[in-house]
């Protein structure tokens, strides 16, 4: 009964990603707005070239907003008397940023307008895109006409944002919750070759895990020590500021900062899909961008729902 009720479950989740795809429209703002776009683009190449680690920052953003009830803005509230903001939760407290830039999109935006026509929402997934295009990485037709949310959830958030401690099998539950593959795992998770994380979060791994290069493990000791030094920063592969496939190269060779890194490459089910991706870059960058537009399908608000909000840290 149990099996029958999880297939439901993932089946509707399916259902309603394909329903979704065909209510968002990567040109819902060609007629209200055609400098939307380009805005955005000019603010998050700025940022990027000001600080190639905003584009890692803003990426993970959509990412982050997407996975906690869908792709509605919610992270990007702050905490209010009737709920507490999401940017409080386990695995974005003192992680998530990009927040002014996202401040600086949206001014630019409705300023170009003429007034508050693109949601929140639909910033973070065209500043998610851009950044990667600006750190070198795949472009791609980002559906839009998604609307904000009118509040958050700390709790959920919680609940639901994978961990930087799961094993492959709790990464694949994690993201069939969300009505994405084992195929969409390993492409997001290659978002990471532009990333930094920091020793607080991958201590565990380098002094205790015994599937990890021993030259790495001392490498990243060296500025992570066995106390203090939380907040020091190191890169998932060694070229943080270029979207590419150095990342999976790394987990290869069993160089992966995170234990859920290198859940990826441990002996399990995706092991093929880490040695095609370290090999074959065209094939990395076309299923990212294909997952890229999956998980932007995730549940957003459409229509009638939700709003377009004025300031994106708070509700109409």
């Amino acid at each position: 009964m149990a099996s029958r009720s999880n297939f439901l479950l993932h089946a509707f989740l399916w259902l309603a990603l394909a329903t979704t795809a065909f209510s968002l429209s990567p040109k819902f703002y060609d007629r209200v707005c055609p400098q939307a776009l380009p805005a955005i683009k000019r603010i998050v190449q700025a940022a990027v070239h000001r600080e190639p680690r905003m584009g890692s920052s803003l990426l993970r953003l959509h990412f982050h907003d997407c996975f906690v009830n869908g792709c509605d803005g919610s992270l990007l509230l702050d905490s209010t008397r009737a709920f507490e903001t999401e940017k409080n939760a386990r695995g974005n407290l003192n992680s998530v940023r990009g927040f002014e830039v996202v401040d600086e999109i949206k001014a630019e935006v409705d300023r170009a307008c003429g007034r508050p026509v693109v949601s929140c929402t639909d910033i973070l997934a065209v500043a998610a895109r851009d950044s990667v295009v600006a750190l070198g990485g795949p472009a791609w037709k980002v559906r839009l006409g998604r609307r904000d949310s009118t509040t958050a959830s700390r709790a959920l958030a919680d609940s639901v944002l994978p961990s930087a401690s799961m094993d492959l099998p709790a990464l694949i539950d994690n993201f069939k919750n969300q009505g994405l593959n084992q195929r969409d795992l390993v492409a997001l998770s290659g978002g990471n070759t532009i990333g930094l994380s920091r020793c607080l979060i991958f201590r565990n791994r380098i002094y205790n895990a015994t599937n990890i290069d021993p030259a790495f493990a001392k490498q990243r000791r060296a500025t992570c020590p066995r106390t203090g030094g939380n907040t020091n920063l190191a890169p998932f592969d060694s070229t943080p500021a270029k979207f590419d496939t150095a990342y999976f190269s790394n987990l290869v060779k069993q160089r992966g900062l995170l234990t859920s890194d290198q859940a990826l490459f441990n002996g399990g089910s995706t092991d093929k899909l880490v040695k095609t991706y370290s090999l074959n870059p065209d094939a990395f960058w076309n299923d990212f961008a294909k997952s890229m537009i999956r998980m932007g399908n995730i549940k957003p608000l459409t229509g009638k729902q939700g709003q377009i909000r004025i300031n994106c840290r708070r509700a109409n």
